[in-house]
């Protein structure tokens, strides 16, 4: 079946594209989708002064900010209905899933199967919305204290823009479901992919821009451009690499019949966190900073002072706690989304084992221990992979939207598509030769 497969996706073309109607249904639909969450991206908070707002942004779109307005596709700087985005929801995804790491009536309904996965995601929309109430408050709050930046502040102007600002994150919540059920799969991954790929015009303009001024030198331009190439290039390899352990299955009788044991693997990807442990990173590092900011306090004592200094975006103690907390958070998210006590006792269940190990406890120390392994050496490429832009970063001032994060998700993106549309071609393929299977075999009954 896998040779099957192979074989079927290195014969994919355009002409097998362009006989999938529905998968070009689902391309549309995924277009048309993404199209009216860039359209809520220009829509603003009413009650809000553009103008204002613009200017207390800039003085702060180095910090956090600036981050999560890559994420939200330019809605925080414009401070539109969609401005929180689809953080809330994966803030809340990652509470969940280490809740039931934790919390044994929630393992078992992870354990339930569909339904319990139903019950799971029930729970994080709820966990969704108190996010979002929560950010969306301290959000018109902050506004509030800003100067002129709201024309008519009070408790109308908070009720409103929490609703507003809830509601947009719960619709993108929506679409991005839509998305992976109705679309080609993904929706939150491409709602974020589709907010810094639109970015990405504005941010190599301004670094032309800052070329021709004769702020960045044409060799240190070019050097951008090699260095982002071969990032790309690293991404890719590491994203795909994995470690697949063999598994074996044992030989069974079926009536007089002898069937010899099959043997599949268990791929280990090598970096199983994904994206979330440099955004987490990059988050937590930011926040100390923005709140300084926004505080405007002019009493802050020196060691505080000192302290912002120090973690301030590009400064040696900001790039090693930058480093630091990838390889933490690269550990603690693969902890949680892969048990190895678990996997073991799946294979158990289904009569399969890793030769030369146990079933049950010592096989799951053995996949923990080879996933600790490659833990590390996916752990010192997220280091490598989102320190060398911020480096150039910090050194250059080329835009943010340049980073390491911003081109290891849409990289990683870019990548998953891929495959789902390879996945629905194959699919697409494999029913076509069903029916031409059917149609020979009732040509032969008549």
């Amino acid at each position: 079946m896998a040779s099957a497969a192979e074989q079927l996706a290195s014969n994919l073309n355009f002409s097998a594209f362009a006989k999938a109607e529905d998968l070009k249904k689902r391309i549309w639909f995924t277009i048309g989708a993404l199209l009216v969450y860039r359209l809520g991206t220009y829509i603003p908070l009413p009650g809000i002064n553009p103008d204002a707002f613009a200017q207390a942004f800039s003085s702060q779109s180095k910090g956090v900010l600036g981050m999560f307005n890559m994420f939200a596709g330019g809605a925080v700087e414009r401070m539109a209905i969609f401005a929180l985005g689809i953080m809330p929801y994966i803030s809340a995804s990652i509470i969940m899933q280490l809740m039931t790491s934790v919390i044994p009536s929630l393992e078992a309904l992870k354990k339930e199967g569909e339904q319990g996965r139903k019950v799971i995601n029930q729970y994080t929309r709820y966990g969704t919305v108190l996010l979002a109430l929560v950010q969306a408050y301290g959000i018109s709050v902050g506004l509030e204290g800003g100067n002129g930046i709201v024309s008519d502040p009070g408790m109308f102007f908070r009720v409103s823009t929490v609703i507003t600002l809830v509601g947009g994150t719960m619709f993108l919540m929506w679409l991005g479901e839509q998305i992976t059920a109705r679309g080609i799969g993904n929706g939150i991954s491409l709602i974020i992919f589709s907010g810094i790929v639109a970015g990405l015009p504005q941010a190599i303009s301004g670094t032309l821009e800052l070329g021709r001024t004769g702020a960045l030198s044409t060799g240190l331009i070019l050097a951008i451009i090699v260095l982002a190439v071969v990032v790309i290039a690293l991404i890719v390899f590491f994203e795909r690499a994995q470690r697949r352990l063999l598994i074996q299955y044992p030989k069974r009788q079926v009536g007089n019949r002898m069937f010899q044991g099959d043997t599949s693997h268990l791929p280990l990807k090598l970096n199983t966190a994904g994206v979330i442990p440099p955004i987490f990173a990059s988050s937590l590092l930011l926040l100390p900073a923005t709140v300084a900011g926004f505080s405007q306090t002019t009493n802050m004592p020196a060691w505080a002072s000192t302290v912002l200094a120090a973690l301030g975006h590009g400064q040696p103690l900001y790039m090693a706690f930058y480093a630091a907390m990838i390889v933490f958070f690269a550990f603690f998210y693969t902890a949680i989304v892969f048990n190895p006590k678990d996997t073991a006792d799946q294979l158990k269940k289904h009569s399969g084992f890793i030769p030369g190990y146990r079933p049950g406890e010592r096989t799951a120390d053995y996949i923990d221990y080879v996933l600790t392994r490659i833990t590390v050496v996916g752990a010192i490429y997220l280091v490598l992979v989102c320190l060398l832009p911020e480096f150039l970063i910090s050194a250059t001032g080329v835009p943010f939207y340049l980073g390491g994060t911003s081109l290891l998700i849409v990289v990683s993106v870019t990548l998953d598509t891929v495959a789902q549309i390879q996945g629905h071609l194959i699919a697409h393929q494999y029913e076509g030769l069903i029916k031409k299977s059917k149609l020979r075999g009732g040509k032969k009954a008549r």
